[in-house]
């Protein structure tokens, strides 16, 4: 990755002290990501290794799994978040060329 990453990005916490953080069980942590709903990395050891953005994730699972919505549903739902975000960042970078083509031609009369 080449720009650095915001310390909430930086995966560098255990499945134990994640396990500690949100009062989740191993097992659980493990079936969200195996449903993809969370995504650790690994360490050259094999462990996973999580952010502060996958604990505050986590949480929100876990939120949704106890208001009854199935894993499917919260999968769907962060798809539909991420085409969104991604649609947003499309328009901003084509507002950003635009203006910049504008300031272009200005700058050159």
């Amino acid at each position: 990755m080449g720009k650095d990453l915001s310390y909430k990005d930086k995966k560098v916490i255990t499945i134990g002290v994640v396990r500690d953080l949100t009062g989740l069980s191993e097992r659980q942590i493990r079936y969200y990501e195996e449903r993809k709903l969370i995504f650790p990395e690994r360490s050259g050891g094999g462990s996973r290794k999580y952010s502060f953005n996958d604990v505050e994730l986590l949480m929100e699972i876990a939120n949704k799994i106890e208001d009854g919505i199935q894993t499917h549903e919260i999968r769907r739902e962060m798809l539909r978040e991420q085409k969104k975000q991604n649609q947003e960042e499309i328009r901003r970078k084509m507002i950003q060329g635009q203006l910049n083509a504008q300031f272009g031609l200005r700058k050159g009369q």
